[in-house]
């Protein structure tokens, strides 16, 4: 936004509310705990808390919404952000969803705690849903009590800014109040309930619908609220590939659409895989149509690069949704979706053909990722050999995936011998073994067919260390400095919060000064609950 351009009030936000307008609406307006058929959406207001207070505000996302960012202090806008009060023109709801859980049907899920406020259109014609996460029961919330706990909120509001800081495609984060009331959780669902300090977050994004929108619908043979909801889809996200409703052949335009489904999802998990995310729930119901990372619950972040880690408990046994498996999760997601539009199109070959597309699409985006991360021009036939090898040497010794990366970009093209490399590489290790010959071996090995390759390029070292920054982070939001600020948090200090906001805001740079929130995972963090694993307890 030019800022010169005047700044809006709260109360100065125009709200569309489409969903509401085009898509069919719970007739009860009862907020019990219910199967609700026939419906995309229920009316649903949010709880009244008895003290908001502003936590924090992303600067980015006030100057979305065209607000200057002194309206996040005052005090209507805690007031508005928590669930107290409502703006003209808001009309909140909450989704009714279905989705596939750790492989296995479930059923109706829907918005348990997430309301959607209404959807405001900013001066630049964007449309940006507002959401609060924590803010009170839905007929969704099953046997919960759609209420959030400061611990998951912060987690929510860092992880949103920082993954699109990053680069990669997410929901985001406009505001992070806390709420002056206790909440009852288990963290683990080991029976030592506690409570913790409330709080709600406000989410952002153009659309929350998941794949498990368009399950639910078919799982119930409501193909006509299916083609409903999918041609309001595209119309209102997808418009450039044509309107079914007044196509004379919809067909086309709906698996048009769900290649591109196929194609943004691929490029997610590239992305994902690119700076070492694990989202630990890969449920359908936590799979956008938009191609965004969504529902930031027991999620983490690799440390010591193993391609077999999950930070969710639940999922310790089974590993199903561990970061090697991520790509594949996600193709297995995308056939859950073609299964739901199936009665839209009634062909099964080209919703094969577009699942092949999303294998296609993610492995070329990896090769062409990871030769972005070794510093290479493009990829070429024969780095594949590079590419696992370096995947390998990773997992030898205990590693950490980000600063290795980043201190390979520091690595010299001409041979300085294998005990420099290794004083060069030393940050990366969390033990000594990789003080021993057969690492050192493998890494020497290793070093000279990557030195050899980055010969023919010819790049200078100055140029590729300048384009391995570009895409190697130094910083991310390590679960132990989630952790840190959390603690502060719920003390009722919340400066390291908006520390890490604003850390977060330039990954890719240095911020002299900032080291330490660089710096691997340190000893009394490797099993702290909340460093090491989570549940999905919120």
């Amino acid at each position: 936004m030019n800022s010169a351009a005047p700044f809006d009030t709260l109360n100065q936000l125009k709200f569309d509310n489409r969903v509401n307008r085009s898509l069919p609406v719970d007739p009860s307006e009862i907020n019990t705990t219910r199967q609700v058929h026939g419906a995309c959406v229920s009316r649903v207001l949010p709880e009244n808390v008895i003290a908001p207070h502003l936590v924090a505000a992303s600067a980015e996302m006030l100057e979305v919404l065209n607000l200057a960012p002194e309206e996040a202090q005052n005090p209507e806008f805690a007031e508005v952000f928590s669930g107290n009060k409502q703006l003209e023109g808001m009309d909140p709801y909450a989704w009714c969803y279905g989705g596939h859980q750790f492989g296995n049907w479930a059923g109706q899920l829907g918005d348990g705690r997430a309301i959607n406020l209404g959807e405001v259109i900013n001066r630049q014609g964007e449309h940006w849903v507002l959401q609060l996460k924590g803010a009170g029961m839905t007929p969704y919330s099953r046997m919960a009590d759609g209420l959030a706990v400061m611990r998951s909120s912060v987690r929510e509001f860092l992880c949103s800014e920082a993954m699109h800081h990053l680069g990669v495609p997410t929901t985001r984060a406009l505001s992070l109040v806390s709420t002056g009331e206790q909440v009852m959780r288990d963290m683990f669902y080991n029976g030592n309930a506690r409570e913790e300090p409330g709080a709600v977050v406000c989410r952002m994004a153009p659309s929350f619908i998941r794949f498990g929108n368009f399950e639910i619908h078919a799982s119930r043979k409501e193909n006509d609220i299916l083609r409903q909801l999918t041609t309001f889809v595209i119309n209102s996200e997808f418009s450039e590939l044509g309107d079914p409703a007044t196509s004379a052949h919809p067909q086309a335009i709906y698996i048009r659409w769900f290649n591109e489904v196929c194609r943004r999802t691929a490029d997610l998990m590239v992305h994902w895989m690119r700076v070492g995310f694990v989202h630990g729930v890969m449920n359908t119901d936590n799979m956008s149509i938009l191609g965004l990372t969504i529902d930031y619950g027991p999620y983490g972040w690799l440390e010591n690069f193993d391609l077999g880690w999950t930070p969710n408990t639940t999922d310790a046994s089974g590993k199903r949704y561990c970061y090697g498996n991520q790509p594949q999760i996600g193709m297995w997601n995308i056939n859950r979706l073609a299964n739901a539009i199936y009665p839209l199109i009634g062909e099964v070959e080209p919703l094969e053909e577009a699942i092949r597309s999303y294998s296609d699409r993610f492995n070329q985006g990896q090769r062409e990722m990871m030769a972005q991360k070794l510093g290479f021009a493009q990829w070429r036939e024969g780095d594949d050999d590079l590419i696992s090898g370096v995947v390998a040497l990773l997992q030898m010794v205990e590693t950490d995936m980000t600063l290795f990366y980043r201190m390979l970009s520091k690595v010299d093209k001409q041979e300085s011998g294998v005990d420099a490399d290794l004083e060069l590489l030393q940050s990366c290790f969390y033990d000594d073994a990789y003080k021993n010959d057969t690492y050192k071996d493998a890494l020497k090995r290793w070093l000279d067919s990557y030195r050899q390759r980055l010969l023919d390029d010819n790049f200078e070292n100055v140029d590729r260390k300048q384009g391995m920054d570009l895409v190697n982070p130094k910083y991310v939001l390590r679960n132990y400095l989630a952790q840190i600020a959390i603690d502060k948090a719920e003390a009722g200090d919340y400066s390291e919060v908006k520390k890490l906001l604003d850390v977060m805001r330039k990954p890719y740079e240095e911020q002299p000064g900032l080291e330490q929130y660089a710096e691997k995972r340190p000893l009394w963090a490797m099993n702290r609950p909340g460093c090491s694993m989570l549940s999905c307890s919120s």
